[in-house]
């Protein structure tokens, strides 16, 4: 067994490490308010949801690598308000162009032809092409480093394509069009219905139980 001690790596080996084993991430598409009142669109894989009372969202934002801010954390702190998007394979491609070093308060979603549409309980809008759109404030944020912060946000409102959710049960049905998964570097993955594990929890002990 290899021991590694990840307080002696370089930051960038401990992110190559962390990404290449805690696989897959889903992403999260993010769209927030520019100054100007354009629209700010980011990818980020440190994300995930972490509670349901209330719907808690957290995102790993890192910094230039001057230490200064990028767009997508100015905003939130600026506005306290963004909306990410989950994202499938076939937006993949312009999923990744919108990562590209676009000048700073440039919008991403008008340079990429991307049409947005009124958030329902917040300032920045959604994307029309994302199947699902979580509508966040932010709670809080951490500073980790010069170069990285977490922010905590709860999720307000959820919009989906139609079919996607059934409100009688809020069951969701993705069919055979899953979520990218995010791997590393410039790997991603596809997730197949048809290859879906059923695993049913163990039936909780009988407090009757005799040994």
């Amino acid at each position: 067994m290899l021991d590694i001690d990840l307080g002696k790596l370089d930051p960038r080996d401990r992110y190559k490490l962390l990404c290449g084993v805690v696989i897959p991430r889903p992403i999260a598409w993010v769209t927030t308010c520019n100054p100007d009142g354009s629209t700010n669109l980011a990818p980020f894989s440190f994300f995930n949801v972490f509670g349901a009372d209330p719907a808690t969202v957290i995102l790993g934002l890192e910094h230039h690598a001057d230490g200064t801010p990028k767009d997508t954390t100015r905003n939130i702190e600026r506005t306290g308000e963004f909306v990410v998007h989950m994202l499938t394979p076939d937006l993949n491609a312009v999923m990744v162009d919108s990562a590209a070093r676009y000048a700073p308060g440039a919008s991403e979603t008008e340079a990429l032809g991307l049409a947005t549409q009124p958030s329902k309980m917040v300032a920045p809008p959604r994307l029309a092409l994302a199947p699902v759109a979580l509508e966040c404030r932010k709670t809080v944020g951490l500073s980790l480093s010069p170069e990285r912060c977490i922010l905590v946000g709860e999720a307000l409102a959820i919009s989906a394509r139609d079919g996607l959710i059934d409100l009688d049960t809020c069951y969701v049905n993705w069919g055979e069009t899953l979520p990218t998964a995010r791997l590393f570097a410039d790997r991603y993955a596809r997730l197949v219905e048809s290859d879906r594990l059923t695993i049913p929890a163990p039936l909780a002990e009988s407090s009757t139980r005799t040994e």
